[in-house]
């Protein structure tokens, strides 16, 4: 896998391709964006909302973000059952709390569509290998990894452990190495310290932005093979260069500074590796599989509608498991979340029906977001539920074009 990293106007743009060019993870954090996933805040309680139990937190900057009742914590702990979010928290109060769902982050003017980022009490510090929860005693393996023997295989590393507390092991931590765990949650505790030292603060604040678009592809490629990383200005490449020294050293010397100019599109690394068409091809509702086949992606209000094509291929299993593999691709990297309902092409035997929905399963071990696959519906649709961290990839590319505008 190599990764390419570009400032293109300023946005922050991260992806990673595979040996055959083609586009595998995108991520991009627009100049426009102003509360990114992940943010830790001192809040200040602005009001509480008796109806849906939930409190609206002034982060400052003249933001604001909803905790709900069961995202608050007393001393660490879940508040009990039967309390009220009017008897734990009190107007004035002043929390610290982390940016689970970011909502309106270009920060518009039109309060007709302000949405309130979600935010939670219970913090949470990406690593790379390591997830650390501060409140939690215990270190676990993430609910996410559903394989048995990988679950197995990362219970019994955690016997040998004593040195780990409140941490959860992402996949990746499978072949990691026990020092580098031990390591990795020792720099994850410390940086869990210094952002206790402002728990004083007696105004909205920002205290640690979120894991930009590099750090989140580091992270969720940890388990892939890394060949190189190019970084497309000095700033970016001393950048990575400090993240990677403290939770990648091992990517260390596959860093390098890599500026290409007088491109005609302006996009550089990404217009020499010639991925400017696969940019626009994301874009499109329509996307051919290799067999002819298509799918058509659809959203609406309410969810995301797939359809499954037939082309030359006559095998129906052989474009449907094609299908369920770039489904698992394109809802990943257009980062689409919610309902999901993919209408595969009609089979009628149900072995078929466990294989594709076994292939879906495998698919998604990928994703770094909690995604499910909950079946097939009486009308034979399968149905997906995906729970995305930031924004999609076409609000962050409309949020690019503000960014862009503004400057």
């Amino acid at each position: 896998m190599d990764i390419l990293i570009e400032d293109l106007e300023g946005s922050l743009w991260a992806v990673a391709i595979d040996k055959k060019n083609k586009i595998q993870n995108l991520e991009i954090d627009p100049y426009a964006e102003i509360i990114r996933w992940g943010s830790v805040y001192i809040g200040r309680v602005a009001r509480i909302d008796k109806s849906s139990d939930c409190a609206f937190i002034d982060l400052g900057f003249g933001f604001e973000g909803m905790l709900p009742l069961k995202d608050v914590r007393l001393e660490g702990k879940p508040v009990p059952k039967g309390k009220k979010i009017g008897q734990v928290l009190t107007s004035g109060e002043m929390v610290l709390v982390q940016v689970k769902s970011p909502h309106n982050p270009t920060g518009g003017d039109d309060s007709n569509n302000v949405k309130a980022s979600r935010l939670s009490m219970d913090i949470a510090l990406q690593g790379r290998f390591l997830i650390y929860t501060p409140f939690a005693k215990e270190t676990r393996v993430s609910k996410r990894i559903l394989d048995k023997k990988l679950r197995s295989d990362l219970k019994s590393m955690l016997k040998g452990v004593d040195e780990l507390e409140g941490c959860i092991l992402r996949s990746s931590a499978a072949n990691c190495q026990t020092d580098m765990l031990v390591r990795e949650g020792k720099i994850l505790n410390a940086i869990w310290g210094g952002l206790c030292e402002y728990d004083g603060e007696e105004e909205a604040t920002l205290l640690m932005m979120g894991p930009d678009a590099v750090h989140r592809t580091l992270g969720d490629l940890a388990a892939s093979t890394v060949d190189s990383i190019s970084a497309s200005t000095m700033e970016i490449f001393e950048e990575t260069e400090e993240w990677c020294d403290l939770f990648a050293p091992d990517l260390m010397t596959k860093i390098e500074p890599r500026g290409v100019d007088n491109t005609r599109s302006g996009m550089g690394l990404f217009e020499v590796h010639d991925l400017l068409g696969q940019f626009e091809g994301l874009l499109k509702s329509y996307v051919v599989l290799p067999s002819g086949g298509s799918i058509i992606i659809e959203r609406t209000a309410s969810m995301t509608v797939i359809d499954v094509n037939k082309g030359a291929d006559k095998s129906i299993l052989n474009v449907n498991l094609e299908a369920a593999r770039e489904i698992e691709r394109q809802l990943r990297i257009r980062n689409i979340g919610g309902i999901v309902m993919a209408d595969f092409i009609n089979m009628k035997q149900q072995s078929q029906k466990d294989k594709v929905l076994q292939a879906l399963d495998d698919a998604f071990e990928n994703d770094p977001c909690t995604v499910q696959c909950h079946g097939i519906t009486e009308l034979g649709v399968f149905e997906i539920s995906r729970q995305r961290r930031t924004p999609t990839l076409e609000e962050k590319l409309v949020m690019f074009e503000m960014g862009d505008i503004d400057e």
